[in-house]
């Protein structure tokens, strides 16, 4: 080697470029998703605190979002910022070997405030109280702007922090996203709360209150039907099982009914329909109680592949919940984002072998009671809408099988759902289309112009087979 040459030419830069790598860590995020980002890490600070514990685990603790066209803020009381974390959370990333903060996390990559606070503008005032510590860390726009300059001001807080918790306030918003905090701001409010509330639903619903804008948001959590037994023998309408634990990762999957099943007659009737929405159909997956995930209907959690069918309005009906639960968030399936499925990590792709398997338990018996869906129903109205911790409490009294293929270690309940009687039909369905204006003039001619239309290919029936039998 010729060391001449190499002191010659000496050295050349390659620290990133700070423009270019705040520009591309926001691009593929959506402005949603930041949000609940910040979200993610007011959970992350309960779970540091060590509070939480219980059936309600989350009780007392807040988060408040607020946003109009200069400005977005988010405080809450979820325990602070520890100072011994200031060198983890201010900067840009955290070394993969780097143990999590916070037990319980979602988190990986160290990214996801500084991701929020860039996608959305260019000056922000973090203040937080930990404890004894309390100061606050301010980026202004001169530091974005400053290429080689990565360090970051810490002052101790200018006024007493009334309680442990964190406040982010960002300004200097961008244009596109003021104009989606303040001219369109009830439609941004609208999608915020339906994403807060499926994707937080199950830890709103162990205590947590989350408020936008002042309005505090409902959880949607999904409840599955399941019914105590009439007698030891008798078929039941339970959900189909699954759980065990791989590499440090806690699995529980659980899918049935959430209701009745359809009839042909209001599957084709969607559109005037509300009480059959497709909405709360399909599966969610949990990452340490927050929802990846939420009534997919796609190939991603399982239908259409291995048998399943592809997803119709006829199992609307059907919903499920697989949860996974591990305290290094290595360990959990998730994107970047924090907000989708790793679709090739080994743990999910051995899981959705049991998702499938439990969803053809039950489009199978939606098939089977096509054409008696009134009877079906009555089976599945005999059982009681539980949460997910509902029915790992009901689980413990269920006989569990071991599972050999997938999952040595994993154990399954398969429930003896009720079948139709083998008798000859003595009514068949009779169904058809017709223009709205014709269906109107024979309800007309029938007598009542605003008759449904059902009632007038009933009546019609009628008056046809009445003059058949003379």
């Amino acid at each position: 080697m010729d060391t001449g040459k190499a002191e010659k030419y000496g050295s050349v830069i390659a620290s990133p470029v700070k423009s270019f790598f705040v520009s591309m860590l926001t691009r593929d995020i959506k402005l949603g998703d930041a949000v609940l980002d910040l979200l993610d890490n007011c959970v992350d600070g309960i779970l540091r605190s060590g509070k939480k514990g219980g059936g309600r685990p989350y009780e007392g603790f807040r988060a408040e979002i607020g946003f109009a066209r200069d400005s977005f803020s988010i405080s809450d009381n979820c325990g602070g910022i520890p100072w011994r974390l200031h060198d983890y959370a201010f900067r840009m990333g955290r070394a993969l070997d780097r143990a999590p903060d916070a037990p319980g996390a979602v988190g990986v990559y160290g990214i996801g405030m500084k991701r929020a606070i860039f996608k959305m503008g260019k000056d922000c005032l973090i203040s937080t109280r930990n404890g004894k510590d309390q100061y606050e860390v301010e980026i202004p726009e001169a530091w974005l702007e400053k290429e080689f300059e990565w360090n970051l001001s810490v002052r101790e807080a200018k006024g007493a922090l009334a309680e442990d918790g964190t406040t982010i306030v960002v300004r200097n918003l961008y244009p596109g996203i003021a104009k989606q905090f303040g001219e369109d701001g009830m439609a941004f409010k609208t999608e915020l709360e339906d994403m807060v509330s499926t994707h937080y639903a199950y830890i709103i619903d162990k205590g947590l209150e989350v408020k936008i804008n002042g309005d505090p948001v409902e959880p949607r959590a999904a409840r599955i039907r399941f019914e105590k037994p009439v007698s030891k023998e008798a078929p039941v309408v339970r959900p189909y099982i699954f759980r065990t634990g791989m590499d440090g990762t806690e699995v529980f999957l659980v899918v049935g009914f959430t209701r009745g099943i359809p009839s042909q007659s209001e599957i084709l009737d969607q559109q005037e329909s509300v009480k059959y929405s497709s909405v709360d159909a399909g599966w969610t997956v949990l990452c340490n109680d927050r929802a990846v995930v939420y009534c997919d209907r796609s190939e991603l959690t399982g239908w259409g592949e291995a048998g399943v069918p592809r997803y119709h309005t006829q199992f609307i009906a059907i919903s499920g919940i697989v949860e996974f639960r591990s305290e290094d968030p290595r360990g959990l399936p998730t994107t970047t984002t924090k907000r989708g499925i790793d679709a090739s990590a080994p743990v999910y792709l051995q899981v959705k072998n049991k998702m499938r398997e439990g969803m053809r338990i039950f489009t199978d018996f939606t098939n089977k009671w096509k054409t008696r869906e009134e009877e079906a129903r009555d089976y599945i109205k005999r059982g009681a809408p539980l949460s997910l911790d509902e029915i790992k409490a009901q689980a413990g009294g269920l006989p569990f099988k071991p599972t050999r293929k997938y999952f040595p270690g994993g154990e399954q309940y398969r429930p003896v759902l009720p079948l139709p009687p083998m008798l000859e039909p003595t009514k068949r369905r009779i169904c058809f289309t017709k223009d709205v204006s014709k269906i109107r003039n024979v309800g007309e001619y029938l007598g009542d112009s605003d008759m449904e239309p059902s009632d007038v290919g009933e009546k019609c029936f009628d008056t046809v087979y009445e003059e058949a039998r003379k």
